[in-house]
């Protein structure tokens, strides 16, 4: 009981060490905050599966953390996402529309030719029953251009079974999350060099400590001071009030809590709060909405479940790592025919394959608010067509829906 006390109030630690540390080390600020925020949260883990200090279910605060971290992950997303909106320029997203429609478009056609392609591969190896791997290739539709919400929609209508479900899952963290951790890293980089990118916010080798923590995306410093920290949360009090016409919005519209209306709901909200002036100069907006993708960062990395692993069932892993690396290679050839940037391309692609909440720290390694609001309204879409391309796969591998 008393871990998982610890291990909530962690996550509120944690993101505040880590700024702390980002505010004072070069080193820090080199590797960024967002992967610090996933290597507390994967430590954690790792050592829960060595020692197994956090309770098991049906233990004594086994519960409590369960709902503090669903909680967490449901809020801290649909709080930062206009808290890091308020200060974009819608403009500069209506001026580069078709280039995000080529970005979405072309996204969700080289998922969709990675996904049959790795079915018709995979599905002769060895994983439980035929129906089953339909089912995989099925959930992995959603996932891939929309998320876990799709995932799990598509899981409840295919009548996947609950192993399966995990397995999935977890293969899908295990090739996915090295794959953002490299982006973050500096990956991005090659993307840069093979598709179109014009090095606009590039930093000085010899500017002095505080030059180098002013030009990065990120500036925590006088975020406490009186006059600053009021305003910032004027911002915040802002996007609660837009969270609540969120959820207000979907309990009117499908009777209960939507994450997809949500999300909608919310950034449609903060675009057009961006139009105003007022709002697009409230301070520290950007790193307090940081904040919280910090924290769902850390929540997220402290789940993963390495006993989840079985090694009969690898190949789902090959299936999903294969489909990975397929729809990169597929996305990248369209992106360059197009003439895409390569930050634009980066954000679209992690958008549907990891979601929107995702998109924000990508952003934020790239140094490049421009691509924010574009980067959400793919994977906003993605939320939208995912359970649809879903359902048209497993109708048309005969699965029965509902």
């Amino acid at each position: 009981m008393i871990s998982a006390y610890l291990l909530i109030a962690g996550y509120f630690i944690f993101p505040i060490i880590i700024i702390l540390l980002f505010n004072k080390y070069r080193w820090a600020q080199k590797i960024g905050t967002v992967i610090l925020a996933y290597a507390a949260g994967i430590i954690v883990a790792l050592l829960n599966t060595a020692f197994g200090f956090l309770p098991a279910d049906g233990e004594a605060g086994a519960e409590l953390l369960t709902t503090v971290q669903k909680n967490l992950m449901s809020v801290c997303v649909p709080l930062a996402i206009p808290l890091m909106l308020f200060n974009s320029d819608f403009k500069l997203w209506t001026k580069s529309l078709p280039k995000t429609l080529a970005v979405l478009v072309g996204g969700v056609i080289s998922v969709v030719i990675a996904l049959v392609a790795g079915y018709f591969i995979f599905r002769s190896k060895d994983f439980g029953s035929a129906e089953e791997f339909k089912k995989v290739a099925v959930m992995m539709t959603g996932i891939y251009t929309g998320g876990t919400l799709n995932f799990a929609a598509l899981g409840e209508m295919v009548h996947a079974n609950p192993n399966t479900i995990s397995i999935t899952l977890a293969f899908e963290e295990i090739v996915t999350l090295p794959f953002i951790i490299f982006i973050l890293a500096g990956g991005y980089k090659l993307f840069r060099k093979f598709l179109p990118f014009k090095d606009e916010t590039s930093v000085n080798e010899e500017v002095d400590h505080d030059a180098l923590v002013e030009s990065t995306f990120e500036n925590y410093r006088g975020m406490l001071k009186w006059k600053t920290f009021s305003k910032m949360m004027l911002g915040l009090l802002l996007s609660i009030a837009m969270l609540g016409v969120g959820v207000g919005m979907s309990m009117l519209i499908v009777g209960k809590i939507n994450e997809l209306v949500v999300i909608l709901t919310i950034t449609t909200l903060a675009i057009i709060a961006s139009f105003s002036k007022k709002v697009r100069n409230l301070p520290k907006t950007f790193e307090l909405g940081m904040f919280f993708i910090l924290i769902f960062s850390v929540v997220v990395a402290s789940m993963f479940d390495l006993t989840k692993i079985d090694s009969s069932s690898l190949n789902i892993m090959w299936f999903i790592l294969f489909v990975m690396v397929t729809s990169i290679v597929l996305h990248l050839i369209i992106c360059k025919i197009f003439k895409v940037s390569g930050d634009l391309f980066t954000v679209g692609h992690i958008s549907l394959l990891c979601s929107p909440p995702f998109v924000p720290p990508i952003v934020e390694a790239l140094g490049n608010r421009k691509v924010l609001i574009s980067g959400i309204a793919i994977g906003l879409v993605g939320y939208a067509i995912g359970t649809y391309l879903g359902s048209l796969f497993a109708t048309l591998l005969g699965l029965p829906l509902f």
